[in-house]
């Protein structure tokens, strides 16, 4: 194994319900791997975020690297609650969106993942917190938290499917929301569809809602998208996954290591993937507090 962890063992946490029971499908796989290679390592099933936040800690006390097979919401807590700890964070992305690991490069394929754990290479990212609670990727609210909603509460649907479809039923019953950013003294104003504070590029399985963001410099992008008509709204949609939607006049982007955030309706706060707080939100970044196994930055 690398420098970084070599000779730890390995704590592998399977959340056997992430994405219908993938990670419990990639489970045989990721174990051949590891064995082929000769690394010690335990299996443990997790039982919801807190559960597994303490499987974690406990792992990182017992002289183990933790490693998160499961999607972004268990990822999340994990890596928000190992923010200061010296012990990297290793992750198998076995969930629906699988974005934290998309962004840092990490493979969806049991081989390839183990092949990064394996290299024992450690990166400092920064991580987000709102209202004292810690997340790695986006905070969404208003008409992406209302998606992201209502896309957690889908079980008939399977793949980003879902997060399309999410989208489409949110819309039907969308009315803009008024939106107010403060950073200092300053406040930024805006009407419309959301407001995502972005750590990372990338959610809702591939939606690069912050094409710019960079996971290790200690500021957040704030992305504004303003009133549009919905036809509109919804033919700019595919650009997302590009990340070209920011050229759109009705998108405004800006940067601040912390903020205030409030709006005209409860909308929850949702961040990778998970329902995180209520607003009003304060947010800030913990400078490269978390060290994750991934490929090297490009």
């Amino acid at each position: 194994m690398g420098s970084e962890i070599e000779g730890m063992p390995l704590a592998l946490l399977v959340n056997p319900h992430s994405a219908h029971g993938r990670s419990l499908k990639l489970l045989p796989k990721v174990e051949h791997e590891l064995d082929a290679r000769r690394i010690a390592f335990r299996v443990e099933r997790t039982h919801g975020l807190e559960d597994g936040v303490e499987r974690a800690l406990r792992a990182v006390e017992a002289g183990e690297v933790p490693v998160v097979l499961s999607g972004d919401g268990l990822i999340g807590a994990v890596g928000g609650a190992m923010a200061g700890v010296e012990t990297p964070l290793g992750i198998v992305p076995c969930g629906r969106g699988n974005d934290l690991a998309r962004v840092l490069g990490i493979p969806d394929e049991p081989s390839g993942a183990v092949a990064v754990l394996a290299a024992g290479e450690a990166r400092s990212i920064d991580v987000g917190e709102a209202n004292g609670k810690r997340f790695l990727g986006i905070v969404s609210v208003g008409f992406d938290s209302e998606a992201n909603r209502l896309a957690n509460e889908t079980t008939f649907m399977r793949g980003n499917l879902v997060y399309a479809y999410a989208a489409l039923r949110t819309l039907l019953a969308w009315k803009p929301g008024r939106f107010t950013v403060r950073v200092g003294e300053e406040r930024h104003r805006f009407s419309g569809y959301s407001i995502s504070i972005a750590n990372s590029r990338a959610f809702g399985g591939g939606m690069f809602i912050a094409p710019d963001a960079r996971l290790d410099d200690g500021e957040f992008d704030v992305v504004a998208v303003g009133e549009v008509g919905k036809l509109r709204f919804v033919a700019n949609l595919p650009k997302v996954f590009k990340g070209t939607h920011v050229e759109e006049d009705e998108v405004r982007v800006f940067r601040a290591p912390q903020l205030e955030l409030t709006a005209s309706s409860p909308y929850p706060v949702y961040a990778d993937g998970e329902h995180l707080t209520e607003l009003p939100a304060r947010l800030r970044i913990l400078p490269r507090a978390l060290r994750v196994l991934a490929p090297p930055a490009p």
